[in-house]
């Protein structure tokens, strides 16, 4: 089986460098061109089953990069709800107490003020794939980069934290066998 993990688009979040995540922001328009271009230029992977987490920016970039294929949304790969610190600058949050023991809690277990936990994130997001898995039909997954760095730092260990967390519009083509991740590539291809 072939799970095709990708990024959603350029967003303000991204541009901005924002603590976002449960914020339904649309693609910019810069990001839409670019994931057009891409869709031409370069290699993504079909697959016989295609999903979204279901917030704007993913249904923008499945469109933008398959067109109107049939889909289902899966509320599990949503981002990471950042609760009170959603739509502030990083740069801002970086003396910011809640902030910094959110991000430093080794166990993944502290929630942000309002929001969620590493280990919820990552909970939620594994149900979701594991389902998937359990169908062992090649899908294609349009979700965000927080929780797919999250799931795939747990699938494949040994990075540095937030390694996987690919560039919009790009992500991860993993290989599972007898129900185990097993490899990784980078996509999309030349």
């Amino acid at each position: 089986m072939e799970l095709i993990l990708l990024r959603h688009g350029i967003t303000e979040g991204n541009q901005r460098k924002l603590c976002y995540g449960s914020t339904d922001l649309p693609l910019l328009p810069e990001g839409a061109a670019a994931l057009q271009e891409a869709a031409q230029t370069k290699h993504y992977p079909k697959a016989e089953r295609y999903y979204t987490s279901g917030m704007r920016r993913t249904e923008q970039t499945l469109e933008m990069l398959y067109g109107e294929v049939p889909h289902k949304v899966l509320p599990g790969l949503r981002e990471m709800d950042c609760g009170e610190l959603e739509m502030i600058p990083f740069a801002q949050l970086e003396e910011v107490p809640a902030y910094c023991n959110w991000m430093h809690d080794a166990t993944g277990d502290t929630p942000v003020p309002g929001g969620e936990s590493f280990r919820q994130v990552l909970e939620r997001g594994m149900m979701e794939l594991n389902r998937l898995i359990e169908k062992d039909e090649d899908a294609v997954c349009v979700m965000h980069g927080g929780i797919m760095g999250l799931i795939l730092d747990q699938w494949f260990p040994g990075k540095p934290f937030g390694y996987y967390v690919p560039h919009p519009g790009s992500g991860y083509q993993v290989t599972v066998t007898a129900g185990k991740p097993v490899a990784i590539c980078p996509i999309p291809g030349e």
